[in-house]
């Protein structure tokens, strides 16, 4: 088995969350509607309108975790990975573990902006 197919959940706490501006990359791939979630981690204002997480112990950061459809993960994380590098400094895909339990993917934050701590944890309640 593919270390791809191993992860087939998505951890999104930003863009990607239905009703921002990434949705739509994301929602053919999904099986379902998701469910809420939350990472271990802060999640951070760029001030560039979309924001950026660090996946370690300082903090919860909320969002939602989706299934992937089996047959095009591989397509979904080739199309995301190219959609959240463009950013300077870029974000990269790493494996977490969700607050329920669940192994997923998720983007975090690499380097080169400013960042400013959004308490919440809650980038739809900055």
């Amino acid at each position: 088995m593919s270390k791809t197919l191993a992860v087939s959940s998505l951890f999104v706490y930003g863009t990607l969350r239905p009703g921002d501006v990434r949705w739509h990359h994301l929602a053919p791939f999904v099986v379902d509607e998701g469910w809420d979630d939350t990472a271990a981690g802060s999640v951070f204002d760029t001030g560039l309108n979309y924001p950026a997480a660090l996946f370690d112990d300082s903090g919860t950061i909320r969002g939602r975790t989706y299934p992937l459809l089996t047959g095009s993960i591989d397509q979904c994380l080739a199309l995301l990975d190219e959609v959240e590098g463009v950013v300077e400094g870029g974000y990269r895909r790493v494996q977490i573990t969700t607050g329920t339990g669940t192994k997923a993917w998720a983007y975090e934050y690499g380097s080169g902006l400013e960042l400013a701590l959004i308490e919440s944890g809650d980038w739809l309640d900055r």
